[in-house]
């Protein structure tokens, strides 16, 4: 048992293949770990778990997938500049809620972020030098996390929708009454416009049919109605001649 755990320990703690690892400085402890120009196109799977900086910068990266660094519980630096990244897929930065404290995403190919990816995460981010769509999904993402002051001019919009939306070129975060949800809102409006108006003309459909079909009925108890007396008399007519004879 204790040569198992002694085995686990160093599987946990000893640096990942290529990289350099050396004790963090200050009080928390930890590792360092730097993985940074190795041409890396994925994220090291052997990663040490007492892991509290982590450079993987400068490598090939083009996608984060989901609880990436989900068993790094220490982790408060995380720096993926200067790759390919795309995608930051949802889970992304899993676990990372408690423990990161910055992250650095700048300069690569990202255009939009997804909410779902970062989980509560709440460090300081760079997120400079990336080729922005600017939509209201970026938007509403952007609030969600704690900008380095250098992203106030350095999210510069490439593209927006509505293209008409004069975001292109200027940096997003000081572009003064900017409101990117402004479509989706109208198309959100003009939807419920739209069942709205299907539900009523249901009703009134509805409406139509039911006095119709209640007309009929009663035009035919009110013929009813009328044929009942002449009945009556020729009955009773009967009855009078059925007496005399």
């Amino acid at each position: 048992l204790v040569l198992m755990t002694l085995c686990f320990h160093h599987a946990a703690t000893s640096c990942s293949k290529r990289c350099y690892c050396s004790d963090s400085e200050g009080s928390f402890g930890g590792k360092t770990m730097r993985c940074s120009n190795l041409q890396l196109t994925e994220i090291p799977q052997d990663i040490p778990n007492d892991t509290r900086r982590l450079y993987l910068d400068y490598n090939l990266l083009t996608s984060i997938p989901a609880n990436a660094f989900n068993d790094l519980p220490l982790l408060a630096e995380l720096d993926l500049s200067h790759n390919e990244l795309a995608l930051l897929e949802p889970g992304a930065f899993r676990g990372l809620a408690a423990s990161l404290q910055f992250l650095d995403l700048s300069s690569n190919q990202l255009t939009t972020l997804d909410p779902d990816a970062f989980e509560g995460v709440k460090a300081r981010s760079n997120l400079t030098g990336n080729p922005w769509h600017c939509d209201c999904r970026l938007q509403t993402a952007l609030p969600r996390l704690d900008l380095e002051p250098v992203s106030l001019t350095g999210i510069i919009c490439q593209t927006s929708e509505p293209s008409d939306s004069r975001a292109q070129g200027v940096p997003f975060l000081l572009a003064k009454d900017l409101d990117l949800c402004v479509v989706l809102k109208k198309t959100t409006d003009v939807a419920m416009l739209v069942t709205m108006f299907g539900w009523f003309t249901m009703v009134i459909s509805y409406l139509v049919y039911y006095v119709r079909h209640n007309q009929e009925d009663a035009r035919r108890h009110l013929e009813y109605l009328k044929s009942l007396p002449s009945r009556q008399g020729k009955s009773e007519e009967s009855s009078t001649i059925s007496t005399v004879v």
